[in-house]
């Protein structure tokens, strides 16, 4: 097939017209340093360009956890249907079916779980090992798309923290996206630390991660994954109203624990799986009743219990607040009232603003 000449500005319009809600662009260069088992030219030795687009989460999709009254929702809608099934897969197939169409290989990759890989040997002698996962986060802040927040979460100016992303890696050469100046978008207020079940530690602890892209350097919080895993995926007592129910007297301490994140993903994902002796008295199995219900929304561990407390819902109303993202609502900031929130053991604390 002819090669024709493809630029980014035609590859963003096409990619916006199939509904993705942006579209950046990296040449390779700008992963210079990156780890072997996360560079592009891992996956993909020809590449010179990496594409990163993305599809915002709906932020009413957060309304029902905000509240304490509803969590399928958001993992519907903005956790596991966008990325899994249906609003990133389909237009993201569809911009590498136009790139091929002109004649350059293009490469769909999705963000991994967990970011880093144990130690395997390579299935090419001196090649690099498999499971080669590029952090998504690190290329769309290459791809000039946001930049990473101090809670780790990706903020772009339009959405704040309130996207998802997939990327594409192609032979294609396309002209870079500029970069976004650091702290740019997150001012470092620690709304998301004090928002969060301690899982973000505070700048002042100086617990940081850096990398340099180019002349800048991005810098943000060594965020303690066993903890935020716990607390987004179920295992935390104090996110998941549905312990108590179906565990009484269940005590654990998050603050406590010290574990990776593949250790408490294993802790959690089994809440969700139903076992097979289910009883008039036990319904659900042994499952916690309403883990076993999100995952018939998503997939078993892609549920979100805790709803991203502190670095999505704080940290997005506190950009809203100080006039910090470009989108907003005519309602105003997203939190309206006091913040429900559990003590260790699952039990109801008094109403509190973070």
């Amino acid at each position: 097939m002819k090669k024709w000449t493809l630029t980014t500005k035609a590859l963003r319009d096409y990619a916006l017209s199939r509904g993705l809600d942006f579209l950046g662009v990296a040449n390779i260069e700008r992963f210079a340093g990156a780890p072997e088992r996360m560079h592009p030219a891992s996956l993909f030795p020809e590449a010179r360009s990496v594409i990163v687009v993305g599809r915002r989460i709906v932020r009413g999709g957060w309304r029902g956890i905000e509240e304490g009254t509803h969590w399928p929702s958001y993992t519907h809608f903005c956790y596991h249907g966008l990325l899994n099934t249906y609003f990133i897969p389909l237009p993201l197939y569809e911009t590498a079916c136009f790139i091929e169409d002109h004649g350059y290989e293009a490469v769909p990759h999705y963000p991994g779980v967990p970011e880093t890989q144990p130690p395997i040997d390579p299935l090419r002698p001196g090649g690099v090992p498999h499971e080669v996962q590029m952090q998504m986060r690190i290329a769309a802040t290459a791809a000039g798309v946001g930049e990473i927040g101090w809670s780790k979460v990706f903020l772009t100016k339009r959405f704040g923290p309130r996207q998802r992303l997939a990327a594409i890696l192609t032979d294609l050469e396309l002209e870079p996206d500029p970069l976004v100046e650091p702290n740019s978008i997150c001012k470092l207020d620690m709304a998301c630390v004090r928002g969060c079940p301690d899982a973000i530690p505070h700048i002042r602890d100086g617990k940081t991660v850096e990398i340099q892209i180019e002349d800048k350097t991005y810098r943000w919080a060594d965020v303690d994954m066993g903890r935020c895993t716990l607390a987004y995926h179920g295992g935390d007592p104090r996110t998941s109203p549905f312990i108590p129910k179906s565990l009484p007297g269940y005590r654990f301490d998050v603050t406590a624990q010290h574990v990776s994140e593949e250790t408490a993903y294993k802790f959690c994902w089994p809440m969700s799986k139903n076992s097979w002796r289910v009883t008039a008295e036990h319904p659900s199995g042994y499952s916690i009743e309403g883990h076993a219900y999100l995952s018939h929304w998503g997939v078993a561990g892609s549920y979100g219990i805790g709803g991203s407390r502190g670095c999505m819902r704080s940290c997005m109303h506190y950009l809203e607040q100080h006039g910090h993202v470009e989108q907003t609502f005519k309602g105003g900031p997203f939190i309206h009232r006091p913040r429900w929130a559990l003590d260790a053991a699952g039990r109801p604390l008094p109403e509190r603003d973070d």
